[in-house]
């Protein structure tokens, strides 16, 4: 096999599929890749400017050319005011994802959306309760009319703070209220941080980005939070689940159907759809012995955690699951969808079909879900793919799937415990478990596919670093082997111990990007029983392979709540040595805690463990010089 292809991914069914791809003529993300360099430094350092038409403006970065734009904007606020402005698109991208949530909850509420249910009573009025909505003697859906009114007051500009805050240990609220940064309306810090970075508003690079961190804020605590929220009522809390992963969960005799995207309004009534006996005697009746519904990126994640669906890929992978010749039908929603997609599925018999009002696609057929629809039009689309069973053509899966474990949601992670996060603390208290990180984020071609995830995990996990993962990196680990209980072998002798009274993996699966809140609220909860505050806490996170902008809102909230976060990439920030000061060392003063950028994780890793032990001295627990 080429080189080339171990210097794009460390899977096997990834290096497999590319050189599957190569003999096809099929171009990938990692082909677009190289033909787009070099890339453009001034965008890289984050010195260009086009938020108006008087520009585009850039910077020099050595101070031989042009050193302010045509506004007389110059590398700090130009830096500023982009880094604002990703945080923004990535803090709405989550947050109008839990709006659509909400607005299925109002039209179950209202008898109007056939097929989706309150899946968790308990949880709903649990939630209920902490927006002030009465659940004593309510009728179950008038209980979710209310909640998804109050939540969405939580989009507006009426109130002066979020209602989920109150999760927050009290130290940290303090610590927002302080600084000024306490989250409002979810849209209206978005919209204000649009504002702000508009040519002649805000252009004070300190101030823009303290805005920043408040707008993730509103998405952390706020859109996300409420996404994971609303999507357990609807669809059930997470529970662990057996699972499989990789390329080869696709069938060769069945009828394949891939959901991507990110929101499990589609995806769940897919699923239903494919149970559905009279669809599977279809597909029998076709020449395939059933249905096979598997998932890419985060909407595969939301039905991993909750049903088991097997996952055959992330990010990267979606072009190659295509050129397998398997998939006789996916199916996208919304984010970290490539425009590709259709003109890759048009060289199969794959059917693409695109089905949110937000994002339509080249090359696929366009169907609109809606609460109203979604049950019959579920039905239509899974019989549209058996009748697509018998277009196929050669059929190639070089893999057999790896076993994993999914579907850690803190309440299953408390209940694990015996109903307390006591004997959680009680094992780092002994150094069993030295801390925490959580692995986050997305796969980019500027990396090697999956090595990061896998490096970091790894030699956290020997150190006796307990993991928790999301997204993308959750695929990731489970494909190295790292999602069953026999993983313990990989870990450091307290960890193993530990997991293996409990019968878990050292690396826990929490599901799809929204739910990287799902941390935070593990994290608060610990925070809480010692009260201390985040900040305090020997827990770390990481996004090795991120991309996009949601990527950068998450690691803005993540340090915004007092958690050290280790990033791959560098973001397009270096322009400006202001702005990477306070980020890397200043915002420890402000909100207790930095990023750092390490794109070897193997020093990653160490930096995390360091940072740990850091944390285990103050907090006057046994500590390992590094």
């Amino acid at each position: 096999m080429s080189c080339t292809y171990h210097q794009q991914t460390i899977t096997e069914d990834g290096q497999l599929l590319l050189k599957k791809a190569k003999t096809d003529q099929i171009e990938t993300v990692w082909d677009r890749h190289q033909a787009q360099l070099p890339q453009c430094g001034y965008c890289e350092l984050g010195l260009s400017c086009r938020n108006c038409v008087m520009g585009p403006c850039r910077v020099d970065p050595f101070g031989e050319g042009p050193q302010q734009g045509v506004c007389g904007a110059d590398a700090d606020i130009i830096v500023a005011r982009n880094l604002c402005r990703m945080i923004a698109a990535g803090a709405a991208s989550h947050s109008d994802h839990g709006r659509d949530l909400v607005e299925v909850l109002a039209n179950v509420a209202k008898g109007q959306a056939p097929g989706y249910a309150i899946r968790d009573l308990e949880k709903l009025k649990s939630v209920a309760a902490e927006y002030g909505v009465e659940t004593q003697g309510k009728d179950m859906l008038v209980i979710a009319g209310e909640l998804a009114y109050a939540m969405q007051e939580d989009y507006g500009t009426r109130i002066t703070e979020l209602a989920l805050l109150k999760r927050a240990p009290a130290k940290r609220r303090e610590i927002w209220k302080k600084v000024g940064i306490t989250p409002r309306g979810i849209d209206r810090e978005t919209s204000e941080t649009m504002h702000r970075t508009h040519m002649g508003v805000d252009n004070g690079w300190q101030s823009l980005l303290l805005q920043g961190l408040r707008n993730a804020l509103s998405d952390g605590w706020g859109g996300s939070l409420i996404a994971s929220e609303v999507s357990d009522i609807l669809f059930g809390t997470p529970s662990p689940k057996p699972t499989s992963v990789n390329a080869g969960v696709l069938k060769k005799n069945q009828v394949n159907i891939v959901v991507h995207g990110h929101n499990p309004v589609v995806s769940e009534m897919i699923l239903t759809a494919s149970q559905s006996a009279d669809l599977i005697q279809l597909a029998q009746s076709k020449g395939a012995t059933g249905i096979n519904l598997a998932g890419v990126c985060c909407t595969g994640n939301e039905l991993l955690m909750r049903h088991g669906i097997p996952m055959a890929g992330n990010h990267l992978m979606t072009e190659l699951i295509l050129s397998t010749g398997a998939v006789d039908m996916m199916l996208v929603d919304y984010q970290c969808i490539m425009p590709s997609l259709g003109k890759t599925a048009s060289c199969y018999h794959t059917r693409m079909i695109s089905t949110s009002d937000k994002a339509r696609f080249p090359g696929m057929d366009h169907r609109e879900f809606h609460p109203e629809n979604a049950e019959e039009l579920a039905k239509t689309l899974v019989r549209e793919a058996i009748e697509n069973f018998d277009k196929r053509g050669k059929v190639y899966l070089p893999v057999e799937p790896v076993k994993a474990i999914g579907g850690f949601s803190i309440e299953s992670i408390v209940g694990a415990l015996g109903g307390s996060v006591a004997p959680l603390l009680d094992a780092i208290k002994a150094g069993k478990i030295r801390g925490a990180a959580g692995i986050v984020g997305c796969n980019n071609p500027k990396i090697l596919h999956d090595y990061g995830h896998v490096t970091l995990a790894r030699r956290l996990i020997e150190n006796d670093i307990l993991v928790v993962d999301t997204g993308c990196a959750a695929i990731a680990t489970a494909k190295a082997g790292f999602k069953m209980p026999d993983a313990i072998q990989f870990a450091g002798p307290g960890l193993k111990e530990v997991c293996g009274s409990l019968s878990i993996p050292p690396v826990l699966h929490l599901g799809s990007c929204v739910d990287n809140v799902r941390i935070l609220m593990l994290a608060g909860a610990l925070a809480n029983a010692l009260n201390a505050d985040i900040s305090d806490l020997p827990i770390a996170g990481a996004a090795p392979e991120w991309y996009s902008e949601k990527a950068v809102s998450i690691g803005a909230y993540f340090v915004a709540s007092g958690v050290y976060t280790v990033l791959g990439p560098m973001p397009p920030i270096a322009g400006s040595l202001n702005v990477v000061k306070l980020l890397t060392e200043g915002l420890r003063d402000v909100v207790g805690a930095v990023f750092a950028v390490e794109p070897d994780p193997e020093k990653s890793a160490i930096l995390i463990r360091r940072h740990i032990e850091g944390r285990r001295k103050a907090l006057g627990l046994g500590f390992h010089t590094l």
